[in-house]
């Protein structure tokens, strides 16, 4: 046991005490009592505990619980040693003592408790913690395990790892385990060999020219020797595939390759073999610029039309696709300086694939134009999509036209098999909706499971968020029953007197029970109503949906992604309508825009149709309709430039203007402003790793003074969240987290004259470190035990040694000195007011009681007391008498008779009693009488 202070700096307070109390007991040295010398001592002590108190004196209790934590590495490098560290454990537990509790924890590149803290000998028989493993941070597995000690109890860590870190610094938390006195040892596990190879570097310069012949150089490092596969691909396309013999150690190979098509261009290559441990380092990307002519991509259906043809004339490279083939990753898109969407659904494009497009727009400036037909903008069901953002055009009419009235009734599944992002999906998708429609429009929403639930009744909107909060709020029900909910909702439907009445069935499995499809749609019909289906997913009774289409004169859809859905429902709603196209053949306005009016010297081409758009408020417009509708639209989107042209391309809608003269150049104009102007080479970069973040040095070849606009894209299209900041005058650092994978940088510089420099490149974050196979790194896992204190076990029964440095407790006694204070200063109280004798009183009380025989014996000494007391009193007055008589006898004769008689009573013994005498007994009896009153 021990005592601490808290703030002994405080004791510098006893400097005045002492001095105080010196003064006290000098000024009482002429005039010392008994009770001033003990007020003197009870002051002085007073004192000392008030300041004592100050200091927060705590006595150091001794703490004999201790606790050990073992700390298991479950990263990827260490796995294989799991059966050995459990066979480890059950062993160390053997000489585990009754003071001493255990825990487990597990690490990777986080962390989690695998068994609390117990008493008993008994381990876990497997980890059943599921962690990310693709990295070793031993900072956090060693912070994590310090948390979890008692505050003030005595601990060990014992880390079982191949301290192999690949994230976090785990030197700083052996620092502060210093601090908290925990020691931390290490145990050293023999891993089983396992083969392994691993691609360490793809090399290809940065930007190329097109048909330039560039050397690719493809570092592997082994070890074992054995043979491989390798290949190598440019933008998911291989055209390298050779077998090569890969010696344990460092290996190199180079590949000669030209690029014959211009854009971003990805090389990835991969590398296969038997046995080998892990595939994560199989693969590795490489990006750069390819520098020609243009590339462009078209997209539409099977329709054939002259887009293609007159862009490839122009020049441009062109790619065709159909909207099932759109590229799935941003790479696929960034190939391309613009893209064109020719009379494509938004149907059959999924909510991923619109996300990388308006990211490949915003972020890296490539160009997006849009053309009309019967299967775009609104009619193509784009409402409220990422498309839509991007576009100069708004697809809904905002209240324009006249539209005829509407009754639209939402049937949707909600059986358990829509659970999770189906439903979340389709109900998003009833919501846009609801946004389509007009307050005066006529709206009902029915989910079903084994029977129809009605969420909202079908009647005219008259508070679109509270129908919206509704049809959100519906949940997964049971199971599949379709006729019963059809048949409510033609019932709604068929008696009101409604212009348009359309129902929309969707659905992912198939009906439990039949019904009378046939004849519920003919009824149908005959009030004017209507139908739609969607089958959701492989599950759904397609033949029965497609049927039910087809006699309700709707449409069917059949969906394998489900994040098209809202733009089906939203086609649906415009659909129903038809207002949406205007079909008057006219003559289209062409505003006074110096790029565009010289097309038009020789007159306007007649034009037959054109889908109902309305412009954004930034948008220019340069050709409108006679209704001012817009016909041609463009405006800046983030970096990329975008158009919309609202006719269509095969003259059907576009009329004489397919057949105009002017018609190719006019193309070519709408898409060479689309393309993006990007700057030659203003920047060089270097990417590196710096503990758990990616960090891209940018150096600026010009304008070195001038901020940076940075982006940052993975191939997903997620904007990654970096940190910018300048490093030298010219030099940039972007930082943002370590995750493997193909990442796309976006730079801008915006001059002092207003003009935008754009720089864009592509880059690979590689795998961890932790898929390379290193052994053990002793030298780490030493240097963390020396910090502490701590050491390597040789043997698992060390585990439990006794600690070096026991933890003690510490006891606040703070309290009971301000309590002893006080009690004293009330006795220092009592002694200065009421003096010794209550004091005395008090002592005799606290003694011990005595017994009968001795209070009858005490009463007896006392009273015996008093009587000799009294007698000598009488005696010592009897002299006096005397004296005084003998003394004035010569004067007898001259006092009055009353005096001479008071001289002859003291002769005879008789007592004499003085006036002031008898006054003084009389004020005594009258104080007697009031005390026993």
């Amino acid at each position: 046991m021990g005592l601490e202070l808290k703030y002994p700096f405080l004791l510098v307070l006893l400097i005045p005490v002492f001095f105080l109390i010196f003064l006290y007991f000098k000024q009482i040295r002429n005039s010392r009592t008994s009770e001033k010398v003990v007020i003197g001592c009870f002051r002085t002590i007073f004192f000392l505990l008030i300041v004592f108190a100050l200091t927060m004196p705590q006595l150091l209790l001794p703490i004999k619980e201790e606790s050990i934590i073992f700390l298991v590495d479950r990263s990827a490098s260490f796995e294989d040693a799991e059966d050995a560290v459990l066979e480890w454990l059950d062993e160390s537990l053997q000489s585990k003592k009754g003071n001493q509790t255990f825990a487990i924890a597990s690490f990777a590149n986080e962390t989690m408790v695998e068994q609390s803290f117990s008493n008993k000998k008994t381990v876990v028989e497997a980890f059943n913690g599921k962690l990310k493993s693709g990295e070793t941070n031993l900072e956090e597995g060693i912070g994590f395990a310090a948390s979890m000690m008692k505050k003030e109890g005595s601990g060990r860590i014992i880390l079982l790892s191949d301290g192999n870190e690949t994230a976090g610094m785990s030197k700083d938390a052996a620092k502060l385990l210093k601090n908290q006195k925990i020691e931390l040892d290490y145990v050293q596990f023999k891993q089983k060999f396992r083969e392994d190879m691993a691609i360490t570097k793809l090399d290809v310069p940065p930007t190329l020219y097109e048909g330039e012949t560039v050397n690719i150089t493809v570092s592997i490092i082994s070890n074992v020797e054995k043979s491989a596969d390798l290949r190598i691909s440019l933008n998911n396309k291989d055209f390298l595939h050779e077998k090569i013999k890969v010696k344990e150690g460092h290996n190199e190979f180079s590949f000669s390759h030209s690029p014959s098509e211009p854009g971003m261009a990805i090389y990835k290559a991969e590398l296969g073999a038997e046995k080998d441990t892990f595939i994560e380092n199989n693969a590795l990307y490489a990006a750069t610029n390819v520098k020609g002519t243009p590339r462009v991509l078209v997209v539409q259906g099977n329709q054939e039309d002259p887009l293609a043809q007159i862009l490839q004339s122009s020049g441009l490279i062109v790619d065709k696709l159909i909207p099932e083939k759109l590229p799935t990753t941003l790479a696929g898109f960034l190939q391309y300086q613009s893209i064109i969407f020719n009379n494509v659904p938004g149907t059959k494009v999924s909510g991923q694939q619109m996300n990388l497009i308006e990211k490949a727009v915003k972020e890296f400036g490539t160009g997006f134009v849009m053309f009309g037909g019967e299967e775009s903008f609104g009619l193509g069901g784009y409402f409220k999509t990422p498309i839509e953002n991007l576009l100069p055009v708004d697809m809904d009419i905002k209240g324009k036209k006249e539209m005829p009235s509407l009754g639209l009734v939402i049937v949707i599944d909600r059986s358990g098999s829509m659970n999770g992002n189906k439903l979340t999906l389709a109900k998003e998708a009833a919501a846009r909706s609801v946004d389509l429609l007009r307050e005066k429009d006529t709206l009902g929403f029915i989910a079903f499971d084994d029977r129809p639930w009605v969420i909202v009744e079908t009647a005219p909107l008259d508070n679109k968020k509270k129908v919206i909060e509704k049809i959100r709020s519906v949940s997964v029900g049971g199971g599949t029953n379709i006729y019963p909910a059809l048949e409510k909702a033609y019932q709604e439907l068929k008696d009101l007197k409604l212009q348009r009445k359309h129902i929309i069935l969707l659905t992912d499995g198939q009906s439990a029970a039949g019904g009378d499809y046939q004849s519920l749609i003919e009824d149908g019909k005959k009030n004017n109503v209507t139908m739609s289906t969607v089958a959701l997913g492989s599950d759904a009774d397609r033949n029965l949906l497609e049927d039910l289409a087809g006699q309700g004169s709707g449409r069917f859809y059949d969906v394998t992604d489900a994040s098209v859905i809202p733009s089906i429902l939203s086609r649906e709603t415009v659909m129903t309508t038809r207002t949406y196209i205007e079909d008057n053949p006219f003559y289209p306005v062409v505003q006074p825009y110096p790029e565009w009016t010289p097309f038009f010297q020789n007159g306007i081409p007649k034009m037959n149709a054109y889908i109902a758009v309305t412009a954004k408020n930034r948008a220019q417009v340069p050709i409108i309709s006679e209704k001012k509708d817009p016909i041609l639209a463009e405006w800046h989107y983030g970096l990329g430039t975008t158009f919309a042209f609202t006719s269509d391309m095969t003259g059907k809608w576009s009329g004489d203007w397919a057949k105009w003269a002017n018609w190719p150049q006019f193309l070519n104009q709408v898409i060479a402003k689309s393309l993006p102007q990007f700057d030659s080479e203003p920047f060089r970069f270097t990417i590196e790793k710096e503990n758990d973040n990616t960090v891209v040095h940018l150096k600026a070849t010009e304008d070195q003074f001038l901020p940076l606009d940075v982006s940052v894209v993975s191939q997903d299209g997620s904007v990654m969240e970096t940190n910018s900041k300048p490093t030298a005058p010219g030099e940039f650092e972007v930082s943002f987290p370590n995750n493997p994978g193909m990442y796309f940088l976006r730079v801008k510089q915006t001059t002092e004259d207003g003009q935008d420099k754009l720089f864009q490149t592509g880059f690979s974050v590689p795998y961890s470190e932790e898929y390379l196979l290193k052994g053990t790194n002793k030298e780490l896992l030493k240097e963390l035990a020396a910090i502490t204190g701590g050491k390597e076990l040789k043997s698992a029964k060390e585990a439990f040694r006794p600690l070096k440095q026991k933890s003690k407790t510490k006891e606040p006694i703070s309290q009971q000195l301000l309590l002893a204070a006080f009690l004293l200063l009330v006795f220092e109280i009592m002694i200065r007011r009421l003096g010794f004798q209550p004091f005395y009183f008090l002592l005799r009380f606290l003694k011990k009681t005595p017994k009968k025989g001795e209070e009858d014996r005490t009463e007896s000494l006392q009273q015996l007391a008093k009587a000799k007391a009294k007698a000598k009193a009488s005696a010592e007055n009897k002299r006096e008498v005397i004296k005084e008589e003998s003394k004035n006898e010569t004067a007898k004769e001259k006092l009055p008779k009353q005096e001479q008689q008071t001289v002859d009573n003291r002769k005879k013994n008789i007592p004499v009693v003085s006036l002031a005498e008898k006054e003084e007994r009389m004020k005594r009896l009258l104080e007697a009488k009031k005390r026993k009153k």
